[in-house]
């Protein structure tokens, strides 16, 4: 009974040593790990949407809480108005999850801009959501207060040819950050005050 006793506390003291080592390796290496992340996934896209803009807006950023969530907003100065907000939703394609960061315009309620972030489609076929610009550019000054639909949908996104699932796993991305941002709005406005000059 002894051995037993003792086996087990050997493995709890194992257990809890081996938990702490981890946890203070996630907690050292996670703020890595986000700006890893932050400058060679996410910050291409929204460097390319912001394009113009007055200042950093890998550096203007703010976060808010939506659910259980936190989201993180980047924001874009254009003459001299911080009234663009970019963040990054999630649609499903043909193989995989896509990362999708939408830009919206708070003064008119329209999408600035689209960039992919995160993207395993096939390559040659769903990977041209990332290149092909005709297919972005389609969602430029669209009302965020109207749904985003294919045109196969009875709505006015055109899909790449071939890579329908992948065009639309953008389209559903696209449109799950309208309603993230409708949810959001009052919020959002409310932080970009902050960035007034």
């Amino acid at each position: 009974m002894r051995e037993m006793i003792r086996l087990f506390v050997v493995i709890f003291i194992f257990s809890a040593l081996s938990g702490l080592l981890l946890t203070v390796l996630y907690s050292g290496t996670e703020a890595r790990i986000a700006y890893q992340e932050l400058k060679f996934i996410k910050g291409p896209a929204i460097k390319q949407i912001m394009e113009g803009a007055s200042n950093d807006p890998l550096e203007t950023r703010f976060k808010l809480k939506d659910g259980a969530e936190e989201r993180e907003f980047y924001v874009g100065i254009f003459d001299g108005n911080p009234d663009v907000v970019a963040f990054e939703t999630f649609g499903k394609g043909f193989d995989s999850e896509i990362g999708v960061i939408v830009a919206v315009n708070t003064e008119n309620n329209e999408i600035f801009g689209i960039g992919i972030t995160t993207n395993k489609e096939t390559p040659g076929v769903g990977k041209r959501i990332e290149t092909d610009m005709a297919f972005r550019d389609q969602f430029n000054g669209l009302s965020v207060e109207e749904p985003i639909k294919l045109r196969k949908d009875g709505g006015q996104i055109d899909a790449i040819s071939g890579a329908s699932f992948s065009s639309g796993g953008v389209v559903s991305a696209v449109d799950s950050a309208e309603k993230i941002y409708e949810r959001l709005k009052a919020e959002i406005l409310q932080k970009l005050k902050a960035f007034k000059t």
